[in-house]
């Protein structure tokens, strides 16, 4: 497995949405143990320090499954930010937990409802660090 690159503040913060999702009972415990286990795994560096080509949060994605090329374009925010009508993603989701960390044009094999699938990302069309934003 590719290690995945992830924002010290990005990091913390996706921590703490774990442990009060886990103490609300929102979130399942294999999808926290996914995500935690990716988190563990990563590489932690200051948010100055991410390159432009890295899915963070806050990020504006475009993506495409291998399996029935379909494109969409989504941004990845935190679970209270999450709206699926504005296209905000929550990080607990399957597919934004497949995507933080990763970079442009890396394939990721990933288990989603429905099965498992290959999702490739196409482009970044906002990250807040490559922006200068980053008390987002």
């Amino acid at each position: 497995m590719k290690q995945i690159i992830i924002s010290k503040q990005d990091s913390l913060r996706i921590h703490k949405s774990i442990l009060d999702a886990k103490k609300n009972n929102t979130i399942k415990k294999e999808d926290a143990e996914r995500l935690l286990n990716e988190l563990h795994s990563a590489k932690i560096v200051e948010p100055s320090e991410i390159p432009a080509d890295v899915v963070t949060m806050n990020s504006v994605v475009k993506i495409h499954f291998e399996n029935n090329k379909t494109v969409t374009e989504f941004k990845i925010v935190y679970p209270h930010e999450a709206n699926i009508k504005e296209k905000r993603i929550s990080i607990f989701s399957p597919v934004a937990a497949a995507l933080i960390g990763y970079r442009v044009n890396d394939e990721i094999d990933w288990i989603v409802p429905s099965g498992m699938t290959k999702i490739i990302i196409d482009e970044i069309i906002y990250q807040p660090e490559a922006a200068g934003d980053f008390d987002l």
